[in-house]
């Protein structure tokens, strides 16, 4: 039997009457109460503030809204510039755009300059659907993971955005945070313990594999465990909403105890999570791995339960995966 962490506070009967939640409601409501709290929290849109739920900061707050139309260079600029006043900017737009069109504002003027940012990537991912490649960010993890003095986060429902809000909110430096368009299971609850830099193991005691994910994919691991789990493979899955700084002890700890690593994630193969997981565990503890994502392609336009089926992101490419590499 699949044997959960008591610890979590997890959400009971998810699995059987799963319950969806928008992560980008949660990220603009949480936005607004914690600019009741401090007045130094700003929120800088790029002509998104509606699809990003920054509008919701904009009616409460417009003296602490700054909308700089499209013009995502100029919303990191503003931005840091904002950070240099003492106060606490939100930049939001859509992952493509921030950090994918303003990378060298994010690097330069965020995170060499040591500014106080907190960069808001929504609609990232294929569950952007219909409005195609273009605007499918599929790489902001890779872009944004290699740069100095950057918190990498991907929060797995909308608790765990609100959570993730707060804590960027309360940390003094560079932090990203990417979210979908999608609603998302909700499965974590409020006593769900969450910090940057930290791993959760939702699923404990696995032999046979780990399955490491973040953002949606964490529900689909968590589905594919209990698939397997019928199938006489036992398989322990970690929620790493924390993809930088990444919590070596605990994924070198939950790992350790078993022949194979999968991970998984909304995103190329290349450059995030699974870049990540692969190289801690190629230095330190080499481990037999296989990778869920996006594979060295553009999207396309189409439903997002589609395009998860047509490339490879549900729970059941995960279990054909570890079925196959347990063979």
């Amino acid at each position: 039997m699949v044997e959960f962490n008591e610890k979590l506070f997890l959400r009971k009967d998810f699995l059987e009457n799963p319950v969806k939640e928008s992560v980008r409601d949660s990220f603009g409501k949480t936005l607004v109460a914690l600019g009741k709290k401090n007045k130094n929290i700003y929120a800088v849109s790029g002509d998104l503030a509606e699809s990003t739920r920054a509008i919701y900061f904009k009616e409460t707050f417009p003296e602490r809204f700054v909308e700089v139309g499209v013009a995502e260079q100029n919303l990191m600029g503003v931005a840091c510039g904002i950070s240099l006043m003492n106060k606490i900017p939100f930049a939001c737009s859509f992952a493509v755009f921030s950090p994918g069109r303003n990378w060298d504002q994010l690097r330069v003027s965020g995170c060499y300059s040591g500014n106080n940012v907190k960069v808001i990537g929504a609609h990232a991912g294929l569950n952007v659907g219909q409005d195609g490649a273009t605007h499918e960010a599929l790489e902001d993890l890779a872009i944004t993971r290699v740069l100095p003095n950057l918190n990498v986060l991907v929060p797995s429902d909308a608790m765990e955005a609100r959570k993730a809000t707060i804590a960027m909110a309360k940390h003094k430096g560079m932090d990203y945070m990417r979210f979908g368009r999608v609603d998302y299971v909700s499965y974590t609850t409020e006593k769900t313990p969450f910090q940057i830099g930290k791993a959760n193991v939702l699923i404990k005691n696995g032999k046979d594999a780990c399955i490491i994910a973040c953002g949606l994919m964490v529900y689909e691991a968590i589905k594919a465990a209990m698939i397997l789990e019928e199938k006489g493979v036992r398989v322990s899955v970690i929620n790493n909403s924390s993809v930088k700084p990444l919590d070596e002890q605990t994924i070198l700890e939950e790992t350790k105890k078993v022949p194979l690593v999968i991970t998984a994630e909304e995103h190329q193969v290349t450059g995030g999570l699974g870049s990540a997981i692969a190289e801690l565990l190629s230095q330190k503890q080499p481990k037999k791995m296989g990778f869920i994502g996006v594979q060295n392609t553009f999207g396309e336009s189409g439903k997002p339960e589609e395009l998860f089926e047509k490339y490879g992101l549900t729970s059941k490419n995960i279990v054909n995966k570890i079925l196959k590499l347990t063979e």
